[in-house]
């Protein structure tokens, strides 16, 4: 390949990666803005990019592993005195809403790790009944 193909070929890969890290961090503002969690996953997600380029990017994976630890920021208070319009109810709607999607996030990771522990007892009694030459019965 000749030096000028080369030169090109970097100048491109370069502008791809400058593009993906903008996406990934236009995807962390409405993540962080929606109150939605950020982590590799929603971020990728989002930003259509792949978990390898937010690892391999020290910047991006350091902002993400901050985030991930971090509390959802609460919606700033508005300037605008309390009424009764369209905006005061939507207010307290999306508010219902995100302490529903927390509670509903917290209600499934609870019912995951139970299920594990189940999983897991499960496993601890086929193994015993195997050692005792049994068969489990299936209903």
């Amino acid at each position: 390949m000749t030096d000028e193909r080369v030169e090109r070929l970097t100048a491109v890969a370069r502008k791809r990666s400058k593009e993906k890290a903008q996406a990934a961090e236009a995807a962390i503002r409405k993540l962080r803005k929606s109150g939605e969690p950020v982590n590799f996953f929603t971020v990728a997600r989002e930003a259509g990019v792949s978990h390898t380029f937010l690892y391999d990017n020290n910047e991006l994976r350091q902002r993400i592993e901050h985030l991930r630890h971090a509390r959802p920021p609460r919606h700033a208070p508005t300037d605008k005195p309390a009424g009764t319009g369209e905006d005061n109810i939507v207010a307290v709607l999306t508010q219902q809403l995100d302490v529903l999607k927390t509670r509903h996030r917290e209600e499934v990771l609870a019912l995951r790790q139970a299920l594990e522990r189940a999983l897991g007892e499960n496993l601890v009694l086929r193994r015993q009944l195997a050692q005792h030459g049994l068969t489990p019965v299936v209903e």
